[in-house]
């Protein structure tokens, strides 16, 4: 099927944007083909939504069965065993400390339903001034009316503000062009002193972060001293610690990315993208048993929307994790990760407009600069990644594409494939990568602000 350009879901859409979307028209694995007969390899699952890939019989029918059996029901008036399931699974999953799973229908909600959830706990307590959430600059969390609030990214929230709740940002621990990962950690927990110093801390009700960064700071990897920083003040001044795992759940070596520093685990922590696998929409926040006690024993928890742990979006995330658990794909994340590390790597030594390489295990990132020996970011007037993303869909690639800030953070490409790649696919994407930097970067270096 053709779809031509400028019918009913163009119409909000840029034009510039619309007219370089492919038109997919069917899948299977990491293979995606568009309706002129193209085939393109998923370099970032949808983006980091399709885990599992495209066509999987495990949770289709599983989804089919559930369908089947019982469609729907509304989860402030009835328990269901598909619920059931799911969330005992995912807390085992989690283990101590995330004893309790709250399903929603994706990550924005995951991500509001939490701070909804510590408020909630904040009043019960008596803590009625801790309306503060403390988030990053640059970073992602979501794009309701609350969570489009808590974004350090002007390129997603800058158009509809002032929101209901505006976060204090502080700078986010950005390793590359820092003296060292250590400093660069440093300056932003003395940041937060001082918004501590300046807001009082007893009006901060929780600290929102990405463990690691995803689409708006290029797969930032905080040094560990970070983590820990949070974890101490957060402890030091009664403020809850929440952490956006909805990109990096699964993909990072752990099952969730906190899991690589055990001394510095959140309070809270929200789970999408790769939970439902693209198969259905569905996300999650899981916390203590203590927490979810504490709240069931005061004012209690019965926030909700229409289609949160609906039955046929629960059998699919349970089929997700029962594949990502009986194909070992969280540690088969560490084994492929290392390959396209290396492999990265040495694209970095072969084509200068490539600065830094970094990530953990099946989600990585490039990042482009306009000078190899300044590592000068590009202009406002250029957007390098996504001139790169429309030659690499001539190279069979279908490539994640950012820039931040007009430039000022950066530019880069994510590389987050489907855990289910194997070997010969994931050398295929290096090898259709390094064609589409053959073909596109030496137009684009030393570039800026539009220069022919």
């Amino acid at each position: 099927m053709v779809v031509p350009l400028g019918n009913t879901q163009d119409a909000f859409f840029p034009r510039s944007i619309a007219a370089t979307m492919p038109t997919i028209v069917s899948g299977h694995g990491v293979h995606l083909v568009d309706d002129r007969g193209r085939e393109l390899i998923d370099v970032c699952s949808g983006p980091f939504l399709a885990s599992l890939g495209q066509g999987n019989e495990r949770v289709l029918d599983a989804m089919s069965r559930q369908g089947r059996e019982l469609t729907y029901v509304y989860s402030r008036m009835t328990r269901h065993p598909a619920n059931a399931r799911l969330s005992g699974r995912l807390a085992r999953l989690l283990g101590p400390g995330f004893e309790r799973v709250h399903l929603t229908s994706g990550g924005s909600e995951a991500n509001e339903m939490a701070i909804k959830m510590l408020r909630m706990r904040a009043l019960s307590r008596g803590e009625r001034d801790r309306t503060v959430v403390v988030s990053l600059m640059p970073s992602y969390h979501g794009a309701t009316v609350l969570t489009l609030g808590f974004n350090g990214d002007v390129s997603v929230s800058g158009s509809w503000g002032p929101f209901t709740v505006e976060a204090e940002r502080i700078p986010a621990p950005l390793t590359f062009r820092a003296p060292s990962t250590h400093e660069a950690a440093a300056t932003s927990l003395t940041a937060l002193d001082d918004l501590l110093a300046r807001v009082g801390a007893e009006r901060v009700l929780a600290v929102l972060v990405e463990p690691i960064g995803g689409q708006s700071s290029g797969v930032n990897v905080p040094h560990p001293s970070f983590a820990r920083g949070l974890r101490r003040r957060c402890d030091e001044h009664g403020i809850a610690l929440v952490f956006d795992e909805i990109v990096t759940a699964f993909r990072t070596g752990e099952v969730l990315a906190a899991f690589h520093d055990r001394d510095a685990l959140p309070d809270v922590v929200t789970l999408a993208k790769g939970l439902g696998a693209g198969y259905a929409p569905l996300g999650a926040v899981a916390t203590s048993a203590q927490l979810a006690d504490e709240l069931a024993d005061s004012l209690g928890f019965v926030v909700s929307h229409s289609y949160d742990a609906s039955p046929i979006a629960c059998a699919a995330g349970d089929a997700v994790l029962a594949e990502i658990e009986d194909r070992d794909l969280v540690e088969r994340s560490t084994r492929l990760g290392a390959v396209l590390r290396d492999g990265l790597d040495a694209l970095a030594a072969r084509h200068r407009i490539i600065g830094d390489v970094r990530g953990r295990g099946l989600l990585q990132a490039v990042e482009l600069v306009a000078d190899p020996d300044t590592m000068a970011t590009f202009g406002p007037g250029l957007d390098p990644a996504h001139e790169i993303a429309k030659v690499g869909i001539d190279h069979g690639l279908l490539l994640y594409a950012r820039r931040q800030n007009e430039g000022r953070f950066g530019d880069w490409l994510l590389l987050a494939p489907p855990l289910v790649i194997d070997d010969d696919e994931l050398a295929s994407m290096l090898q259709r990568f390094d064609d589409t930097l053959r073909a596109a970067a030496p137009r684009l270096v030393g570039r800026s602000d539009g220069d022919p």
